[in-house]
């Protein structure tokens, strides 16, 4: 049973998530980068590239904020509040690279954070190694995801290449841990709907 302070907390992280300006703990990993000269057409491209990148982080702050809401294992809880706390330093990245880049965040941010959450919440209630299975899919798929953006970005774009790099590197640790923590491998229709919706989301975030 989900406690009003509980709720209250969430929705609180919710608004801030989407409406705040996400900080960052550790150095921008492209801090000490120069920018490198892009022509209009790279910019839009990296700026796009970049954007749906923004929203795929959206969606992850929210599948692991509904799955902490709903798992019932109290460590498991803990380590998926800590994994949205590092997801919300790629927010911060990749936010402040889409600006640099003279591009915009999503609009539909919202609605990409209202499904994940839903999601989030629905894998919580299916026990820890369904939940923790969710988390491992969910970063192998990201890692995918942003492993193809390596190759799409402009070469010279070192500052958006540097920051997806280090995307990439704590996204496979965060799915290692899950695997380790005995997250069980999801059915093959789950692992489609997932890469279908995905596919949805990164190709509407690319425009919008």
């Amino acid at each position: 049973m989900l406690s009003l302070d509980s709720l209250i907390i969430n929705f609180d992280k919710s608004l801030r998530t989407l409406f705040n300006e996400a900080h960052s703990i550790r150095p921008f990993p492209d801090a000490d980068l120069p920018d490198a000269a892009l022509d209009e057409n790279e910019k839009k491209l990296a700026a796009a590239l970049m954007r749906v990148n923004h929203s795929g982080e959206i969606c992850a702050q929210a599948l692991y904020q509904g799955q902490a809401l709903t798992a019932r294992d109290a460590v498991l809880k803990e380590q998926l509040q800590q994994t949205a706390n590092e997801e919300t330093e790629h927010l911060a990245w990749t936010s402040r690279r889409v600006h640099e880049l003279g591009g915009h965040l999503s609009v539909l941010n919202p609605i990409w954070y209202a499904n994940s959450l839903a999601i989030g919440a629905f894998a919580g209630l299916l026990g820890n190694k369904w939940n923790l299975g969710f988390m491992a899919e969910t970063e192998r798929q990201v890692g995918a995801h942003l492993q193809s953006h390596l190759g799409k970005l402009p070469e010279q774009d070192i500052k958006s290449r540097t920051v997806v790099q280090q995307m990439l590197t704590d996204e496979t640790r965060h799915g290692e841990f899950a695997v380790q923590l005995g997250g069980a491998e999801l059915p093959l229709p789950i692992r489609h709907v997932m890469q279908v919706s995905a596919k949805v989301m990164t190709q509407t975030a690319y425009w919008v």
